[in-house]
């Protein structure tokens, strides 16, 4: 039987095929399996260089940048220091992608094809805000990565605290792109 909220669940949760690709972005985050996601992808030859984005967050020790933090386990993992590139500003899903966005204009590093590794009731927010920031021509494979809190597609209708989580998502995706749709070239 169908479930009236499938809809959701299908737009929330982007995903797709990963294929090779000129670097691996992750929008900042707390907690560690964005980056051992990256680490494996990176370690398997999907890319040649990884971006995690973030500044500092409370949740972290020290009010540590999330930049800091993923890259520790990045390096910790094996990651030669050259292939992480830097990003420890963004506040927001926006910054992360505008900011890495200028990392890479910086280093003249060309980009056509992106991993875009992130939580996997954030996938859709995170690949429309990308979209939105890098060139037109940018392909994104999107790899979503079951975080701390355990959602899933499968699952986040099972409690009260997923579904809040989920659906803030379709209201931030809202809040993020009503003043964009009808600009959107």
């Amino acid at each position: 039987m169908e479930y009236p909220f499938d809809c959701i669940s299908e737009f929330i949760f982007a995903e797709s095929d990963i294929k090779k690709s000129d670097i691996i972005l992750i929008p900042g985050a707390s907690q560690p399996q964005l980056m051992e996601k990256a680490v494996e992808l990176y370690t398997d030859g999907f890319a040649k260089y990884m971006l995690p984005s973030g500044g500092r967050n409370s949740k972290l020790p020290s009010n540590e940048t999330e930049w800091g933090y993923l890259r520790r386990i990045g390096i910790n993992s094996g990651i030669p220091e050259k292939s992480i590139l830097k990003e420890d500003k963004a506040k927001n899903t926006f910054e992360n992608a505008k900011y890495s966005l200028k990392v890479l204009q910086t280093l003249d590093i060309a980009i056509e094809n992106v991993i875009l590794v992130c939580k996997t009731y954030h996938a859709r927010r995170a690949l429309l805000t990308y979209k939105s920031v890098f060139p037109s021509g940018v392909n994104f494979y999107i790899c979503p990565v079951i975080d701390k809190r355990g959602i899933s597609k499968e699952n986040w209708t099972l409690n009260e605290n997923s579904i809040r989580i989920v659906m803030n998502e379709v209201v931030k995706i809202g809040i993020y792109f009503e003043d964009k749709i009808n600009k959107w070239v």
